[in-house]
């Protein structure tokens, strides 16, 4: 599963979410809507994404 690549895109602007929210989505390497960044798919990042489901999604 270390292997798999998932693509993680920001669909949702960060203003007016809270500040641990926000620095989620900062850890994550997306700083705009409709940013797109690629990860490896380690349940680190899965849980960073699963805190944050409102503001971003993974795409194929």
């Amino acid at each position: 599963m270390a292997d798999k690549k998932i693509k993680i895109k920001q669909v949702k602007s960060t203003i007016g979410a809270s500040e641990k929210q926000i620095k989620v989505v900062r850890a994550l390497g997306l700083t705009k809507k409709d940013q797109i960044v690629e990860h490896n798919a380690s349940a680190t990042i899965l849980g960073m994404v699963n805190k944050v489901p409102h503001i971003v999604s993974i795409v194929e």
